[in-house]
């Protein structure tokens, strides 16, 4: 146990900080935090795990808790005043990766899944199929999986499975957060340009995945979706052996240059069954309930992890059967009146138009309608302004939010050209779909709900809470 140790979190209302306080808590750390502002649902899982909590940031909050470690997230800026206390009074300080990796990975197998897309979805893959071998993995994820209902787990079990995120780590250190975990395992979905705030453009990305390869040791694995230039082009000199997986348009063979491929998707409103192949030999159908070949994707990825923790084919196979998704992620908050809202997370162009043609292969007779907020420092910027009108081909009616006019930040230079969602709104209308540019969450849902009809699905898509859309139209389909 470690009771008699103090934590002090600055920044603990965050996804991550958040989980990492909780998953400490469970540990036995007497831990505690603060936070600008709290918002639900962190905030209510604090209270629920009796996290004592300061709203807003006070050097004497820091001086008061009297720590044995201060953890700092990595948007805390060096001016803010509880970081400054901590670093004046000499107090052992840590990011908020380092003290993951010492506080909960190390001693353990670190599988760590990195990629543009598909990291949260991934890593609540592998945490449930191992899960359901038995073995009791511990994880932190960016994301609440169904599953456990939990984005932590303090697991007994040999492994440690964590969504490695390529951000910066701290502002006293600007090294990605994924090269602090002591990966053994490693899983790459994507390579794509991401994170325009710190990376100047797709070699700066790749670069940095090129890195966490690099200090992969001799007897670990990696786990990767060759069929992706990208990812090929940062596994080609790996220390240890890679295993390739991909889903592929027609057998060829089964792709024997893969480990593990997928063929003959078959879609349906309840998740996407495939035939999948080992190593060019066909190994018979499995079911995953998700939608879209992204997810498929996702799903071989974990098949191939749990192979390598020494899971059986007929264990993984079950469990991949078991998965109930993760929240945020083709999430179906409701349906009323015959129209069902979905929540999603997406917002870079790739995910988007991924998730798009799944749900679109799920519902293929019903009209899709779209709300869509750029907030992300990337899209806020001009760089995706043409992709996004390819991203909504599966769409049939979409609504952008329009980006504030707040300063955007940025590590790589000064932002000139910003993402204009009248600009895209009339890219789609000439392209025939129906599109409208609106200036808020509460615009949209008015808008929505006077053109949605019975056996229409609308999708909510923003990494953030977009003004609680999701609520505002379910209310609205209930009036």
């Amino acid at each position: 146990m470690n009771g008699n140790k103090r934590v002090y979190c600055i920044g603990i209302g965050g996804t991550g900080m958040g989980s990492l306080a909780g998953l400490l808590a469970e540990s036995g750390f007497a831990v505690s935090g603060s936070d600008a502002k709290l918002y639900p649902p962190m905030s209510d899982y604090l209270a629920a795990w009796k996290i004592p909590v300061h709203e807003g940031y006070d050097a004497r909050h820091v001086q008061e808790a009297r720590p044995d470690l201060v953890v700092i997230g990595n948007v805390i800026r060096a001016d803010n005043p509880e970081a400054r206390a901590a670093l004046d009074a000499d107090f052992a300080v840590r990011s908020f990766s380092d003290a993951l990796f010492e506080l909960a990975i190390a001693g353990k197998h670190s599988i760590v899944v990195a990629g543009t897309h598909g990291k949260t979805t991934t890593t609540s893959l592998v945490a449930v199929l191992l899960d359901e071998a038995g073995l009791d993995p511990a994880f932190l994820i960016g994301g609440i999986a169904s599953n456990f209902d939990s984005s932590f787990h303090n697991g007994k079990g040999p492994h440690f499975v964590v969504e490695g995120d390529e951000y910066d780590t701290a502002f006293f250190d600007k090294t990605p957060k994924f090269l602090h975990y002591g990966a053994q395992t490693l899983v790459i979905t994507s390579v794509e340009f991401d994170h325009a705030d710190i990376y100047r453009d797709l070699a700066h990305v790749k670069s940095a995945f090129r890195e966490l390869v690099a200090r992969m040791p001799a007897d670990g694995r990696i786990v990767a979706a060759v069929g992706q230039l990208g990812v090929r082009e940062v596994v080609a000199d790996a220390p240890c052996p890679v295993l390739g997986y991909g889903v592929l348009d027609a057998d060829v063979d089964g792709g024997a240059e893969f480990a593990l491929t997928a063929t003959q998707l078959e879609v349906s409103e309840g998740g996407t069954a495939f035939e999948f192949w080992r190593r060019g030999r066909s190994a018979g159908r499995a079911r995953v309930s998700l939608c879209g070949r992204h997810n498929v994707e996702n799903a071989l990825a974990a098949l191939l992890v749990a192979e390598l923790c020494g899971v059986s084919e007929e264990v993984a196979l079950r469990g991949l059967a078991a998965f109930r998704g993760v929240k945020r992620r083709q999430e179906i908050r409701g349906t009323l009146r015959g129209i069902t809202v979905i929540d999603d997370f997406a917002h870079h162009p790739t995910a988007v138009r991924e998730t798009l043609l799944g749900l679109r292969t799920r519902y293929p007779e019903r009209r899709l309608l779209v709300a869509f907020e750029p907030r992300t420092n990337t899209s806020r910027r001009k760089i995706f302004q043409k992709d996004y009108a390819d991203t909504f081909a599966a769409a049939d009616n979409v609504a952008i939010c329009e980006v504030a006019d707040t300063p955007i930040y940025s590590a790589t230079g000064e932002v000139t050209e910003r993402f204009s969602a009248e600009e895209l709104a009339r890219d789609l209308r000439a392209r025939g779909k129906a599109a409208v540019a609106l200036p808020d969450a509460d615009a949209i849902a008015v808008h929505l709900l006077a053109v949605c009809s019975p056996g229409d699905v609308i999708v909510v898509m923003s990494n953030g809470s977009f003004g609680n859309l999701c609520e505002k139209l379910l209310m609205g389909l209930r009036k």
